[in-house]
This record gives structure tokens, sequence and C-alpha cells, in this order.
């Protein structure tokens, strides 16, 4: 797993910026909407998105004296790249499972 994935699985494991990065699926807002729907200070959203910013998760568009948050589909692609070779695995073993649970005798 190279550094970039990283950043990405240490902003996300915090749930305020998870519950952000959902929020952020059905398109662009601005930091007082997404305080607003997640009941927190402005402040501590501001926090939030400069972290998943950092983190190459979400890119801002500045409108006169407001910003947009929206996130970036490449930190997502790469992880599923990633996840994918893990998900190959486990369904290889959960197959193995079943052809032995199958086989067991009665």
């Amino acid at each position: 797993m190279d550094k970039e994935n990283i950043a990405v699985f240490a902003a996300l494991a915090e749930p305020s910026r998870m519950r952000m990065v959902s929020l952020l699926r059905s398109g662009p807002l601005g930091v007082g909407e997404i305080a607003e729907r997640l009941q927190i200070r402005q402040p501590q959203a501001s926090k939030h998105l400069k972290v998943l910013q950092q983190a190459g998760i979400v890119e801002v568009e500045a409108d006169a004296n407001r910003r947009h948050y929206r996130l970036r589909a490449e930190p997502f692609q790469e992880l599923e790249i990633w996840l994918t070779g893990y998900r190959e695995l486990w369904n290889e073993r959960f197959d193995r499972l079943d052809d032995y649970l199958k086989n067991m005798p009665d």
C-alpha cells in the first residue's frame, strides 16, 4: 500500500469525515451546508474538510466568498484497485470453504 492510500484510509477513519464524504456523494456542498447537515460547528467542518483535502479526497472550488467541496474520483478508484486483490483472495478462500463443507461427511 502506498502513502496516498494510507493517507486516504487515515482521513476516512474519523466518523465525521466519513459522514462528510457520504454527504458529498450527491454533489458539491459549501462548508456551511455540510456543518448544518452534520449538526457541527463550521470551524469543525472546515478542519475536517482540510484533512480530506490534504488526503486528496476532496477538491475545493472558490465562488466569490464561498468554498464548495466536491469528491475526487481518483482516490476511490485507487482504493478499489487495491481492494480487488483482497476481494479475490477472500472469494477463493470462501469457495474452498464451501467445497470443504459440501464434502464433509454427514
